[in-house]
């Protein structure tokens, strides 16, 4: 039976209470364009017309491109158990476990991803769980104005432009959000420039209640976490380490250097790349930071006969108590999600995440070798795991173009820090440890033919080029 609580005549008095004369004057506020418009749907179909229909769409989706895009989601390998163990029913309907007497599975499942997490990422706090990357960020910065009483935060212009836009969505008008620009030349190129860092952090009129700064950062490049932690920790500030959670096998975590607050995103572990998500977000603080933390936090303790039982320690969300002492009002925990997370870590181990890592740093150096030889050299002098930008001519076309050849070319910086100095010819290219050396071969032969094409064109010698 349909629900439908109210009648026409109800909503007609509740129309009249308002003073509007349609429930459409309830979204004025949203930009008309921005508005859901009529759904317009083609007529019913045959269920096996329809099916060849979706089959001819899902034909158009490119699935032999040999691809080196990262940008903050990355391919990795997953074992068959992760899904296998997900495709349960008892996880798609155990979601919410407000009654914890009969979610024990659910709270332990929570339980181990947060000791996970807590291992990895070096910090006691582990919140479980948000949406994604972008979303966990903007939750710590908003967690490091509600414990300092500041309302001003510093974010790296070299964190995920995605994540810094979500971050000023949040803030909106209360809360104030100046970036941190990035170095322009010298081997500190583009990563965090600590000068500026400095004089933002002076102000003291404007006093920050938090700075924010990823490792890698968003083009790949390894930031001197410990000296920002530092100069934000003098200024009275809190310090939120973005990171890349696959990189923590080999890199120092973020409660060895000092960060506050970790955020990331939890997709390499276990999650496929797809179309924008679900994803998982990431969110570890220090044991000072435990009730500014937004979101659940299980515990393991014993019942009356002192069998192992797990409890809802600790709910900081809006529909838990009081809305104006939430620490956030989005609530959900992505616990299925979390769960792959946690069987993708326990399958393969610390010696199997290190492996990760490290066939990724070294896919990366190879691909550093094929393109400069094909005649694309790096951007940056600075230290890079498994990404890096590199400079191509006209790098959208170049793009475009090398789609024809099979190769899914990574990121043309251009779209999406078009604002940035000396990146409009750059590629953002990655490699785990997927990428083959074939593929890499492949990407070096047909970027250095689109290379000579264009020096031939424009009557040019082509850098790099090599005698066939």
């Amino acid at each position: 039976m349909p629900y439908g609580p109210h009648t026409g005549d109800d909503r007609a008095r509740m129309l009249a209470a308002l003073g509007i004369d349609s429930v459409d004057r309830l979204f004025d506020d949203i930009p008309a364009h921005l508005q859901a418009s009529e759904l317009r749907l083609p007529p019913p179909e045959p269920e096996l017309q329809l099916s060849v229909h979706l089959a001819a769409l899902a034909a158009e989706n490119r699935t032999d491109l040999a691809s080196f895009l990262g940008a903050g989601v990355y391919r990795h390998w997953s074992p068959p158990a992760v899904d296998q163990i997900l495709l349960r029913g008892e996880w798609y309907t155990a979601y919410t476990p407000y009654q914890p007497e009969i979610s024990q599975g659910t709270l332990q499942s929570v339980y181990e991803y947060q000791s996970l997490m807590a291992e990895l990422t070096g910090l006691p706090v582990v919140s479980a769980s948000h949406y994604d990357g972008a979303s966990a960020t903007a939750e710590a910065a908003l967690m490091t104005c509600r414990q300092t009483r500041r309302a001003r935060v510093l974010v790296s212009a070299a964190v995920h432009p995605h994540y810094r836009a979500t971050l000023r969505t949040y803030f909106g008008a209360r809360l104030e959000v100046d970036e941190i620009p990035m170095a322009a030349s010298g081997d500190e190129a583009g990563t965090l420039d600590l000068a500026a860092l400095e004089r933002l952090l002076a102000d003291r009129d404007r006093p920050v209640a938090g700075v924010v700064a990823a490792q890698p950062n968003f083009l790949g490049l390894f930031e001197p976490m410990d000296r920002i932690g530092e100069l934000a920790h003098a200024a009275g500030a809190l310090f939120v380490a973005v990171v890349e959670p696959v990189s923590l096998a080999v890199l120092a975590p973020p409660g060895e250097y000092g960060a506050d607050v970790a955020a990331g995103e939890g997709q390499p572990m276990g999650i496929p790349a797809q179309y924008g998500g679900p994803y998982l977000g990431i969110l570890a603080a220090t044991d000072a930071l435990v009730r500014q933390i937004p979101g659940r936090l299980v515990g393991l303790t014993t019942d009356v006969d002192g069998r192992r039982a797990y409890v809802m320690t600790l709910r900081a969300r809006e529909q838990d108590i009081r809305r104006d002492r939430a620490a956030s009002n989005i609530c959900t925990n992505q616990a299925l999600l979390a769960l792959a997370a946690s069987i993708w870590l326990a399958s393969i181990g610390p010696h199997g995440l290190r492996d990760v890592a490290a066939w990724g740093a070294q896919r990366a150096a190879e691909l550093e070798s094929a393109l400069a030889a094909a005649g694309a050299f790096r951007l940056h002098p600075g230290p890079y795991l498994n990404e890096f930008a590199v400079r191509v001519p006209d790098a959208r076309a170049v793009h475009r173009r090398l789609l024809d050849r099979g190769i899914l070319a990574g990121l043309p910086l251009a779209a999406v820090l078009p604002d940035e100095r000396g990146l409009e010819d750059g590629l953002l290219v990655c490699a785990t440890e997927l990428t083959t050396p074939d593929e890499i071969a492949r990407f070096g032969e047909a970027l250095h033919a689109e290379l000579a094409a264009s020096a031939a064109t424009d009557g040019r010698v082509p850098v790099g080029a090599r005698s066939r």
